[in-house]
């Protein structure tokens, strides 16, 4: 019993009658709705291509003056590229339709992207430090404005690409990596700019490594708080913008609720979450009603998208193995 927005299931447990509805919202963010700024999908393409013309230009600078701060931008800028086809593989991917094999699609994928990004700019941050680390000891002249003048095409490019992430990266980790990549990378170019700069005025060489190991220190502290995120989502914990406690309190104080148990609340993707739980209620005529009023709210209040509630009558012969406090 019980079809709410037309998504109501029936389920049989072994412990007793049961009704449950499974509320979708399809407000959650995949690209919907009136924009005046690119699509997503056209703000990977931008993105990807800006960066990898900026790499080679880069690689041809640094190779030409010999310059490590270059070079080890255009190993940084190259990482952008490989962590932007990632996001992006993982947004299409998070569009496929669900299967028999896999009923909730390839959403998850995102969680994946978001983790893989986060390992792989640690990684990169770690070579560039190391480099920056290395050139403490033995500093290599370079032609300080050619080294200007490329970074600040960097600074260009990879600002330009942020910021067209910049608006949902609050609400997608998978898209906040993809900023995060982005953003790292202008502050770099623009260190290495600086650093262009004060050695065509001063000639000060270790300059370049200082300023290398302030900015990578910088982009370090972004990166772990993005592998922490999605670790967390990877190991389905209820993401950070809900708080459970106020979820189980608002089910508890729902009119004819006596007891709330098998609450689970997890990440379906970096934008979806989920929700299943057991209701011990009277199970009457405006179940249905009462399912879609609760699901509309769980969406309006947390942000929840695919909620499903079990009902469960307190007089029912056989009790709820997952009643149990100890239950998971």
């Amino acid at each position: 019993m019980g079809h709410d927005h037309g998504h109501g299931h029936d389920h049989d447990h072994d412990h007793g009658p049961a009704a449950s509805g499974h509320g979708h919202d399809h407000r959650h963010g995949h690209g919907h709705g009136h924009s005046h700024g690119p699509t997503e999908g056209q703000a990977f393409v931008i993105s990807i291509t800006l960066n990898v013309m900026f790499t080679l230009v880069a690689v041809a600078g640094g190779l030409w003056d010999h310059s490590m701060a270059l070079l080890s931008d255009a190993v940084h800028n190259l990482s952008d590229v490989l962590g932007l086809g990632l996001a992006w593989g993982a947004a299409h991917l998070a569009r496929k339709q669900p299967s028999l094999r896999r009923t909730y699609g390839l959403r998850s994928t995102t969680i994946l992207a978001a983790l893989a990004n986060a390992v792989l700019l640690l990684v990169v941050v770690g070579g560039v430090a190391w480099e920056a680390i290395l050139r403490l000891g033995d500093p290599h002249p370079v032609h300080g404005k050619l080294v200007l003048g490329i970074a600040a095409v960097g600074v260009f490019t990879n600002g330009l690409s942020a910021l067209m992430f910049l608006a949902k990266r609050k609400s997608d980790a998978n898209m906040r990596g993809a900023f995060l990549h982005l953003a790292a990378d202008a502050g770099v170019s623009l260190g290495v700019a600086l650093t262009g700069a004060l050695l065509w005025m001063t000639g000060w060489l270790w300059l370049d490594p200082v300023v290398s190991l302030i900015v990578s220190a910088t982009v370090l502290l972004s990166a772990w708080s993005l592998l922490r995120e999605s670790l967390e989502l990877a190991l389905d914990a209820v993401p950070d913008h809900i708080d459970p406690e106020a979820v189980r309190r608002y089910l508890a104080e729902l009119p004819g609720v006596t007891e709330v148990h098998d609450l689970h609340i997890w990440a379906m993707s970096t934008t979806e979450t989920a929700l299943t739980a057991h209701l011990v209620m009277p199970v009457n005529a405006g179940a249905a009603h009462f399912l879609g009023s609760v699901c509309k709210e769980l969406h309006q209040r947390f942000r929840i998208d695919h909620p499903t509630l079990q009902f469960e009558p307190a007089d029912a012969p056989d009790r709820c193995r997952q009643a149990a406090e100890e239950a998971v």
